[in-house]
């Protein structure tokens, strides 16, 4: 066997591939299992403080066991592994997270301390490890905020209890070995028992939209798409402004941050309990709503409403974010966030730069040549169009809440809805033949209007699938940014 790695190794290393080196170092440190190290995030904005909770021992490895150090600059924190004996990094992963977010809201800012609950999954170590959590400062550098050693062999650490009678596992996607594929588990929200079949056909229905989509469409034979099904109590979710709650397996909720449109959970370990039935990369929660709205969280999850009709806009636009962190690229819309990007600081993620060195710009070589950096645009005129629709779009919606939470008829709720959709359908018309009549649609160059700031940022196109609704492809620095991604889970 030692004969046969060396015949290996010296092979890819003379055509110029690590491949089996990073292999060989997957087998020394790791064994083809799960570690799920759960922790308690608690602070406000000023103050973070992390404690263990509980480490679970379960299932294959789905990640790749050639890509084990994260090396994307991506995310504002970073899980690192080291080795506790060498002191070597074995293993990280960048990440965003609930509590990052919570960070920039104004209840944070007022110094008011919450906690959420948080996973961290990693390739089962052999002997010991240092469990190490770094966050980025305002000025986007690391350092490290909580340390911790584990060792694997630790008799608290829960072994193999994961499995749930109630969870049904459906195969809507199957390309081979989950340790070279991309693994995708859509976890079904707010579906009864008696809407299983209606949650199928909902699952058939996206994974189709998934391989729509470049770069997703050319990739098919690199994913494996899961459909993990528990039976909520109550059909549907929390819909707070409107007096509305629902007893669903996830807890998931619109208004997450004070925003009305914003879907989340904060219910962490369930959701880590039913996507332990499946080998995943990326999670998906598919929502039984009908109502317009969604979030992402690079390598968190993300949620969309499969009823609504934007659904296939918002099922790829989240999964931009959840996947390969992807920033918005709006900025007329209302957030919760304060600061949520820093005047004068590079963004950390791949499609929005604050353009510091505009001779440089990140994604240079994807420029259309001869282009002017920065991009002049009609900006002007789209500010006046768009923010006259987000305050019509806020009337709307508040009147629609309004008429839930008084108990108006279904008749009278459904004519507000229908009125708020045909106008909002109408407007994202608009927006298309206005982006898609300036001399520079199609063209990469550095648009100002980004990041949910008006100024100071920018985009590499006009339009996107990460800056407008609509049926329409990501641009090209989104379309590579998430190929690599591909390519790292794949090789």
């Amino acid at each position: 066997m030692k004969n046969l790695l060396f015949i290996l190794t010296v092979f890819f290393f003379t055509t110029g591939s690590l491949v089996p080196l990073d292999f060989e170092l997957f087998n020394k440190n790791f064994v083809d299992q799960t570690m799920r190290i759960d922790y308690y995030h608690t602070g406000n904005a000023n103050d973070e403080l992390i404690t263990i909770d509980q480490i679970y021992r379960y299932g294959i490895w789905a990640g790749s066991r050639v890509h084990l150090i994260d090396e994307f600059n991506n995310g504002k924190y970073y899980a690192k592994i080291y080795d506790a004996d060498s002191g070597d990094l074995i293993f990280s992963k960048g990440f965003n997270s609930y509590f990052g977010e919570y960070q920039t809201s104004a209840p944070a800012i007022k110094g008011v301390m919450k906690t959420y609950h948080e996973s961290v999954l990693i390739p089962y170590p052999k002997n010991k490890i240092i469990f190490a959590l770094e966050r980025r400062d305002k000025e986007n550098k690391l350092s490290e905020i909580f340390r911790t050693e584990i060792d694997p062999s630790d008799v608290s650490i829960r072994r193999n209890d994961l499995e749930d009678a109630s969870v049904k596992v459906f195969e809507a996607e199957g390309n081979g070995d989950p340790h070279n594929r991309v693994d995708v588990a859509i976890i079904a929200e707010g579906y009864t028992a008696l809407e299983k079949e209606k949650f199928l056909k909902d699952l058939s229905y996206f994974s189709k939209v998934l391989f729509s989509q470049e770069p997703f469409k050319s990739n098919e034979s690199n994913f494996n798409i899961y459909g993990v099904f528990k039976p909520s109590a109550e059909s549907g979710v929390d819909e707070p402004r409107a007096g509305i709650y629902k007893n669903s397996v996830l807890n998931t909720t619109f208004n997450s941050l004070g925003s009305e449109r914003y879907l989340l959970t904060e219910d962490n370990k369930t959701l880590r309990d039913i996507a332990a039935n499946v080998p995943y990369d990326a999670l998906y929660i598919m929502v039984n709503s009908k109502r317009y709205g969604g979030g992402g969280i690079y390598n968190l999850y993300c949620t969309f409403t499969a009823h609504n009709q934007w659904k296939d806009y918002l099922f790829l636009h989240e999964f931009g974010h959840s996947f390969a962190g992807l920033a918005d690229e709006y900025y007329t819309s209302d957030v919760s966030y304060n600061d949520f990007y820093p005047r004068g600081i590079e963004p950390v993620e791949a499609n929005i730069t604050a353009l510091l060195n505009p001779p440089d710009v990140k994604w240079k070589e994807l420029t259309t040549p001869g282009i002017e950096i920065p991009t002049p645009w009609e900006k002007a005129e789209y500010d006046s169009m768009d923010y006259k629709w987000q305050k019509e779009r806020r009337e709307l919606n508040d009147k629609i809440a309004e008429l839930k939470r008084t108990g108006a008829s279904a008749e009278e709720i459904e004519k507000a809805e229908m009125e708020y959709e045909t106008k909002d359908k109408i407007h994202a018309a608009e927006v298309d033949k206005f982006l898609q009549s300036s001399k520079y649609w199609g063209k990469v160059g550095a648009f100002e209007g980004a990041g949910y700031s008006s100024e100071g940022l920018y985009r590499p196109m006009l339009d996107c699938i990460m800056f407008s609704k609509g049926d329409k492809p990501f641009c090209k620095v989104c379309e590579q940014a998430i190929e690599k991604v591909i390519k790292f889970y794949t090789e």
